[in-house]
């Protein structure tokens, strides 16, 4: 998708998000809601949920798309490169990826998403796959950090 498309979209997205999320305070529920809105708003996102942190493992909760593994193997993937380095995580392919789980074999790209609580701490992850190489970049990291943030 053209930058200045994508831009575009992702501020609508924001602020329809934004709108949405002053229903409740749950988290469980907006973690659903912007799932709901970006794997069917983002013509690229092949699975999109968010992974949590529950008793050291890291399981998954919330998501949209093919049958996702249920818990990951801990401080391998894509998925714990987040949380261990807590940062964002964009991968181009992941088959280059050392340790990348492979779920879905569709999957060809991945971006994941470190979430805070309000304390900083992190929870969770909100992983985003596409079938394609090269689908995500900082447009993608950056929107999605500030729509991580309104969870």
């Amino acid at each position: 998708m053209e930058a200045a498309r994508k831009q575009a979209r992702y501020g609508r997205l924001f602020s329809q998000l934004g709108d949405l999320l002053t229903k409740t305070a749950d988290p469980d529920a907006r973690m659903a809601t912007i799932v709901a809105v970006l794997h069917n708003k983002m013509e690229y996102f092949y699975w999109t949920g968010f992974y949590m942190l529950i008793d050291g493992e890291l399981t998954v909760r919330t998501y949209q798309g093919p049958l996702a593994c249920q818990v990951l193997k801990k401080h391998t993937g894509v998925c714990w490169a987040g949380i261990d380095r807590g940062e964002v995580v964009v991968v181009q392919d992941v088959n280059q990826f050392p340790g990348h789980i492979a779920c879905d074999s569709a999957s060809s790209s991945e971006i994941v998403i470190p979430l805070r609580d309000k304390s900083g701490k992190i929870t969770g992850i909100l992983d985003v796959d596409s079938k394609s190489l090269n689908s995500f970049d900082e447009i993608d990291a950056r929107w999605l950090e500030k729509i991580v943030s309104l969870i």
